[in-house]
């Protein structure tokens, strides 16, 4: 996200230890849960070419995310692109909590719109955030649709050459108060 809050391409603040870290927090899903457009841009990492590339931090990350199970959210999306993946046609709270009760490992939801779901429903444990060093003044915002106040904890900061900052907070209370 940008210093303002909107969604941004990071693409510029990647680099090897940027990457490396995404791969080992990858490493702790076994779900990943997506809203329509963003799985549709994930998707471009069914089909990777991993000899193209080249690059170490890619491959590993194309690997990673082919051995997901992936749950796409869309009223519209007619058939999943990619292996270990579902589609549930509308946000269901209680089936969700359920897949969490049945959880081995985590499970994380990309995309604003979606978040935004998860979090009236006082679904979310954590919030995991990549800070990119910018102000767009215009967007997408990463909290989109959130009414009220939600009060957070840090509970851990990691800082890149690069300028990124990775952010882990909790919530202090399981929902939004007004």
């Amino acid at each position: 996200m940008s210093l303002d809050g909107f969604v941004t391409d990071p693409t510029d603040y990647f680099d090897k230890e940027v990457l490396g870290f995404i791969n080992d927090e990858m490493r702790k899903s076994g779900t990943e849960i997506y809203g329509r457009r963003m799985y549709e841009a994930m998707v471009f990492w069914e089909t990777y070419d991993e000899q193209k590339s080249g690059s170490k931090h890619a491959n590993e990350f194309a690997r990673l995310w082919k051995e997901l199970d992936k749950l796409v959210i869309s009223s519209t999306l007619e058939r999943p692109a990619s292996g270990k993946t579902r589609i549930m046609r509308k946000f269901r709270s209680e089936e969700i909590r359920r897949l969490k009760a049945e959880a081995t490992k985590d499970i994380a939801v990309a995309g604003p719109t979606l978040a935004a779901h998860f979090i009236r429903a006082g679904l979310v444990d954590e919030y995991a955030l990549y800070s990119i060093p910018v102000v767009i003044g215009t967007g997408n915002r990463v909290f989109k649709d959130i009414k009220g106040r939600l009060d957070l904890d840090l509970i851990e900061e990691r800082r890149f050459a690069t300028g990124m900052v990775f952010l882990r907070y909790v919530p202090r209370s399981s929902g939004i108060s007004a």
